[in-house]
């Protein structure tokens, strides 16, 4: 495996894969969790950290770093899994998921975990913290970046867009937000709660600067943030189209398995698949 920001594209496809694996693993032990949005998640993370977060596995509390704010939190197992593949946790502590006492608890917590910079909760908090994050960057003369993840879902909170609004008309060029566009909310598919519409035009409106990208399509994915990385005329807005539950057949855009862990038999069907 290559360091942070070195890895190639068959490294960070195989990291994918890898995740995949732990993500099902983790939920499968648990008998809980939410395995679909982490399935979607996954690829745009793998890209974020293999070849642009500036973070340091042996010193995950560098005052300097990046920051990555997981909003939809509930997610947790996508940044479980790849902290695991970093070796910041270890197979028991992913193993232990949900668990009481367990550094992987069913949401993420800053307080609990090694690598982890947010704490979550109810969604669309993460782009407020992310855009304080920016702004103390400023403050602090540090050219680092803050990346949030929100899920396509989340973006129905009025707070996302407030936030929005705020990091416009402050000029925080170095806040980036990935949405995971995979189209599937807790209880149905997003069109059938409340639809949301051209994500990127809203953001757009705002004054950010949006784009949309394959969030399955590493080379894709890998110019993308690169751009992004660099971008400093505005804030950043990728809109990653995903598929819920990707990598394994029977969940790809499967709303039952928002929240569903997989039985025995379905686990040894999509580690198959995986294989």
């Amino acid at each position: 495996m290559g360091a942070p920001g070195t890895m190639g594209l068959e490294q960070l496809i195989e990291m994918s894969r890898k995740c995949r694996i732990d993500i099902l693993r983790m939920t499968h032990a648990a008998g809980a969790g939410h395995p679909g949005g982490s399935l979607s998640a996954i690829d745009a993370m793998v890209a974020l950290y293999g070849r642009v977060l500036r973070f340091d596995p042996n010193n995950t509390d560098w005052d300097d770093r990046d920051r990555f704010v997981m909003s939809k939190g509930h997610a947790s197992p996508a940044m479980y899994s790849l902290l695991h593949q970093y070796g910041i946790l270890d197979d028991d502590e992913i193993m232990s998921f949900r668990r009481m006492g367990s550094p992987c608890q069913g949401h993420v917590d800053m307080d609990w975990t090694d690598g982890v910079d947010f704490s979550a909760g109810s969604l669309g908090m993460g782009m407020s913290f992310g855009l304080g994050c920016a702004i103390a960057a400023r403050m602090d003369s540090s050219d680092r970046n803050i990346w949030v993840m929100i899920g396509d879902g989340e973006t129905q909170e009025g707070q996302v867009w407030e936030a929005a609004m705020a990091a416009s008309f402050h000029n925080a060029t170095n806040l980036k937000v990935i949405v995971d566009r995979n189209r599937i909310q807790n209880d149905d598919f997003v069109d059938i709660q409340m639809e949301i519409g051209d994500i990127a035009s809203k953001f757009s409106s705002f004054g950010w600067n949006a784009r949309e990208v394959d969030g399955h399509d590493m080379v894709e994915l890998v110019e993308a943030i690169e751009w992004a990385s660099q971008e400093s005329s505005a804030p950043v807005a990728l809109i990653a189209h995903t598929t819920k539950g990707k990598g394994v057949s029977f969940m790809e855009d499967n709303p039952a398995f928002h929240g569903k862990a997989p039985d025995d038999e379905e686990l040894a069907t999509a580690l198959g698949e995986l294989s």
